[in-house]
C-alpha cells in the first residue's frame, strides 16, 4: 500500500501531506493524523497503509513551519495555537473532509484538540498518544531550552537536535534511514530552525491545557487514549486523571513505549486504533 505524497497552497501557506488511499470505494470516515514538535507526518508512516488497507482514507499533513510543508517567517505567521487551528482549518476545507477521525500526537498534537473543540461538527471520534491534555503538563526543558535567548537560535540550527530529541523522547534508537528524513528539512534551510523556535516560544501551553481541560468535560464523543507508559516527559498521570474528567474515554497503557509510540510500536497501536476509527459515513 503506497504512500502518496502531495502538495497544496491555501491561504498562501504550503501544506505538504503524505496520503494513503483506500483501495475501491469505502464507506468509512477519513482520518486525519497530527505529528508533534521536532517530528514530521513521517512518523506515521507505518499507520496510514494500515489505515488504507481498511478501507480508510488516510492523511497526514506536515504542521506549517515543519517537515516540507512551508515555513514562513514569524512576521507572515505567528505560530501561535489560534494560527495553526486557523491554517489546520482552511487545510481541512480545502480537502474537503466534512466529517473525520482525529488522531494527535505530542505537543502540537494539542493544537489538533484544540481544533477539536472549536469544531465539534466535523470530529467523529478522536485517538490521543501521548499529547498534553492537563494543565499539570508543562514542557520538557529539553523543548524549553530550545525556546531560550541566544541559546535557542543556535540550537535550533543544529539538525542533530532531531536525533537527540526523537530519542531521548522514545527512548530507543532510530534507524539512520528514517533520521536522513526527519534531519532534511534542517539541513536545507535555516527556516525550519526558526519554525521551530517560533512555535516553542509561543506555544501558550497553559492557555491551551485550560481550553483542552475545560472544554472536554462537555465533550460527548469517543476518545480513545494510547499512552506510552516510559515517556520521560508527559506521565501517564496525566492520562489517567483527562479519562476520569471525560464523558466518553478509555485508556490502553502501552508498556516499554515513550512519548513517539508510532515511532517503534506502530503494530501494537494499530490493534486498539484500527477498530476504533472504522466509522461508517452516515447514509
Amino acid at each position: 500500500m503506497s504512500i502518496q505524497e502531495h502538495k497544496i497552497t491555501v491561504d498562501s501557506l504550503e501544506w505538504y501531506y503524505r496520503e494513503a488511499e483506500p483501495i475501491g470505494r469505502s464507506d468509512l470516515l477519513p482520518v486525519v493524523l497530527l505529528h508533534g514538535i521536532i517530528a514530521q507526518s513521517y512518523s506515521w508512516r507505518n499507520i496510514l497503509p494500515a489505515l488504507a488497507a481498511q478501507g480508510t482514507r488516510a492523511i497526514a499533513p506536515d504542521w506549517i513551519g515543519y517537515g516540507f510543508s512551508g515555513k514562513p517567517e514569524k512576521r507572515d505567521f505567528a505560530y501561535t495555537p489560534d494560527a495553526f487551528i486557523t491554517a489546520l482549518a482552511a487545510f481541512i476545507q480545502a480537502l474537503e473532509l466534512e466529517r473525520f477521525s482525529l488522531v494527535v500526537q505530542g505537543y502540537l498534537g494539542s493544537v489538533g484538540l484544540q481544533y477539536a473543540l472549536r469544531n465539534p461538527e466535523k470530529i467523529a471520534n478522536i485517538a490521543i498518544l501521548n499529547t498534553p491534555v492537563s494543565t499539570s503538563a508543562k514542557l520538557p526543558w529539553k523543548i524549553q531550552q530550545m525556546g531560550l535567548p541566544l541559546a535557542g537560535e543556535v540550537m535550533t540550527q543544529d539538525p542533530l537536535l532531531v536525533d537527540r530529541t526523537l530519542e531521548a523522547g522514545s527512548r530507543y534508537r532510530i534507524e539512520d534511514k528514517d533520521l536522513d528524513i526527519y534531519r532534511k528539512p534542517y539541513l536545507k534551510s535555516s527556516s525550519s530552525g526558526r519554525g521551530l523556535l517560533s512555535t516553542i516560544r509561543n506555544l501558550q501551553l497553559d492557555q491551551a491545557m485550560t481550553e483542552i481541560e475545560t472544554g472536554f468535560k462537555q465533550w460527548q464523543k469517543p476518545i480513545l487514549l494510547q499512552w506510552g507508559m516510559i515517556d520521560p516527559w508527559l506521565s501517564v498521570d496525566i492520562a489517567e486523571t483527562f479519562v476520569q474528567s471525560v464523558p466518553d474515554a478509555e485508556i490502553i497503557k502501552l508498556n516499554n513505549v515513550g512519548h513517539y509510540p508510532q515511532e517503534h510500536y506502530h503494530e501494537t497501536i494499530l490493534q486498539d486504533l484500527l477498530p476504533f476509527v472504522r466509522c461508517s459515513k452516515p447514509n
